[in-house]
């Protein structure tokens, strides 16, 4: 394991506010939005998960670190972050299985990190002010010098960011030979929805964000198609709002999960925002009105649908609705085999409840 000496470090926010704490991961500098994710486990999947691209993240759980890194429990092929705030970071695991500690994970993929934060306080700051730009350092401890290069960094609004973590060439998911193909438009796509896919027998062919309707209907002449989650405004990407316009006007099946709930709005002329504070956890209760029951949920999102131009849509309805805040969390088209979710129903990490959107999409392909 890493010799680790726990070194001075500071958390400066964009209103001025700073934390002092120790350094974690890599020594040096790291940018991004400070955001809070409230889950109790699986910090390796939030890590790696490309939605969280360009922020940096606070976990409310008071330990982490403490049962390891695994080189199997990932959602991309790298640490995603733009760097951790915690409390307790535990270089020590428990684990047999775990492949190695947080912080030779940390220092092998550079990622700057600080801990011992009381995150409590830190947490009820961000809720109260709202989402805004941070800087971690353990090499500046000047804070004229870290607010300098903190005005710099750009703000979250406005930001495209899934051409920076989708796919650069094509690639495959399971069987080739098998009797459904789905096109999957990568915005910054988890592995386990691709596995969600492959388990009930679906060939998904993985594509890059700017990947035209035409370009995939002449490749791959799939059965459905597939707009992945991602990070950024979904604002900002006109390519992919063109790109959903397309399916629909083919009338082909189509789910959208996260940033596609959001672009499926946006190809529908509802407008999206940026949230005071998104939705980051394990245990986000929604209703399904449709079917009249609840779902827990695993939820990762700073942007939305206005709620308002839904209700006033005549193009979609309300399937799924945020019992915590009454935010939209799930469209259908009306006339259309085309529907979205804002929440992760394959849930890596979280509960399994809404698994069941995978069956529906397939149901609806068949």
């Amino acid at each position: 394991m890493t010799n680790y000496t726990k070194l001075p470090a500071v958390l400066l926010l964009a209103d001025g506010t700073a934390f002092y704490g120790k350094a974690a991961g890599k020594i040096g500098t790291t940018t991004g939005e400070i955001c809070f994710n409230t889950g109790m486990t699986g910090y390796q999947e939030v890590f790696t998960d490309p939605s969280y691209f360009g922020q940096i993240m606070v976990t409310t759980n008071s330990h982490i670190g403490n049962y390891g890194v695994s080189n199997e429990e990932v959602e991309s092929d790298k640490i995603q972050i733009a760097g951790l705030v915690c409390k307790n970071y535990n270089i020590a695991y428990s684990r047999k299985q775990a492949d190695g500690s947080i912080q030779d994970y940390f220092q092998q993929q550079n990622i700057v990190s600080i801990s011992d934060i009381d995150t409590r306080q830190l947490v009820r700051h961000i809720r109260d002010k709202g989402a805004m730009n941070a800087i971690i350092s353990s090499e500046i401890l000047d804070l004229d010098e870290l607010k300098a290069k903190l005005a710099e960094v750009p703000s979250m609004d406005g930001l495209e960011l899934s051409s920076q973590v989708s796919t650069d060439e094509t690639y495959t998911v399971g069987d080739e030979n098998a009797a459904l193909r789905v096109a999957v438009l990568d915005l910054g796509v988890k592995k386990n929805i691709l596995r969600n896919f492959s388990e009930r027998g679906v060939f998904a062919k993985v594509y890059p964000a700017k990947t035209t309707y035409a370009e995939m209907e002449a490749d791959l002449s799939p059965n459905g198609y597939f707009i992945s989650n991602g990070p950024g405004d979904p604002s900002a990407m006109p390519y992919a709002v063109q790109t959903v316009k397309d399916i629909l006007k083919a009338d082909k099946p189509m789910f959208g999960i996260c940033l596609g709930h959001q672009l499926l709005a946006l190809a529908n002329d509802i407008p999206t925002k940026k949230m005071f504070n998104g939705h980051r956890g394990l245990n986000h209760p929604v209703k399904n009105i449709i079917k009249n029951h609840c779902e827990v949920t695993s939820q990762n999102h700073g942007f939305g649908v206005v709620p308002d131009a839904v209700r006033a849509s005549d193009k979609v309805e309300i399937t799924h609705v945020n019992l915590n805040d009454q935010s939209i969390e799930g469209i259908r088209v009306k006339g259309k085999n085309a529907f979205s979710v804002q929440y992760h129903p394959e849930s890596s990490p979280g509960p399994h409840d809404s698994r069941y959107l995978f069956d529906d999409f397939v149901d609806m392909i068949k």
